[in-house]
């Protein structure tokens, strides 16, 4: 490998495998001058067991403000550093927002190296809509702030992922099944990747009777999902205001139309406006919608 100096590589690590860790993080790791880590302790075991020994930094949310000037300065200096969390990719609901910030500030370059994610690693084997998806991370652990954020994602129509804390997880689902409703679909994947990972489907309430009767499910590292809410049914057009419609338009431009329809029938005037351009070209041509 050709070393590469004043880079700041963000390097993703196993989140319970250890042999999750790509033979190029490997040789970034230990090709490094410095390895910025979140726990100094944690990362040792992953060092040693790769046989690596380049020394390491702690950088975590308590001090890394503290620490980014100092190492931006190495970097520029034409170190090269390795930043990486306890597990996964860091920055996802880990620190190093600050340094890499601050390295794209001052000109460094800023190399992903990419691996295991624990968000990603859940979505996946799921079975809940990937297409489309939001990561909120941690969740407010009092449950009146954990509430009022729930609220504000109880409509979105995209596969919701949140992660939670053990000692959290039994009022967190109590929360889920009072704002989305006791039969939303979800899954509770737990202990990816380690000895006793554990995926739990079905509605909130089925996974919530397991969690509450089985005391090894309210252990571990934990990845929520909730599948999106769905997608609001069009708003129907009746035959009379159809037919009114079909007369104003006889007589007004599509849009006016549309507008005056809307104020006599109370139908959004959107869906009026729609409904009257597909009536009008109901065969667009290829390639357009």
């Amino acid at each position: 490998m050709i070393r590469e100096n004043g880079v700041l590589h963000v390097v993703a690590t196993p989140i319970g495998n250890l042999g999750d860790l790509s033979q190029r993080a490997i040789e970034v790791l230990r090709e490094a001058d410095l390895i910025a880590a979140e726990d100094t302790r944690h990362t040792a075991r992953l060092l040693r067991a790769h046989g690596i020994e380049t020394p390491c930094i702690a950088v975590h949310e308590h001090n890394e403000r503290e620490k980014v000037p100092r190492l931006v300065e190495r970097l520029q200096q034409g170190e090269s550093i390795a930043l990486v969390s306890d597990a996964g990719t860091p920055l996802l609901s880990d620190p190093g927002y600050h340094l890499v910030r601050a390295a794209i500030e001052a000109g460094i370059q800023v190399v992903p190296v990419p691996g295991p994610s624990a968000l990603i690693a859940a979505l996946s084997a799921s079975g809940l809509p990937t297409d489309r998806f939001c990561f909120e991370g941690f969740l407010p652990a009092k449950s009146t702030a954990r509430r009022k954020r729930l609220e504000e994602l109880k409509q979105a129509p995209v596969t919701l992922i949140f992660y939670e804390s053990p000692h959290r997880i039994l009022a967190t689902l109590d929360d889920l099944a009072d704002v989305f409703g006791s039969d939303r679909p979800m899954v509770l994947a737990r202990e990816l990747t380690k000895t006793f990972e554990t995926f739990l489907r079905g509605t909130i309430d089925a996974v919530r009777e397991r969690v509450r009767n089985d005391p090894q499910q309210q252990k571990g590292e934990m990845v929520l999902l909730l599948e999106g809410a769905p997608a609001p049914a069009a708003e129907a057009i009746d035959p009379a205001t159809e037919r009114l419609l079909a007369i104003l338009l006889e007589e007004l431009p599509l849009r006016q139309a549309a507008a005056l329809a809307a104020r006599i029938s109370g139908i959004k005037k959107n869906v009026l406006y729609q409904f009257a351009l597909e009536k009008r070209n109901p065969n667009p041509p290829a390639g357009k919608t």
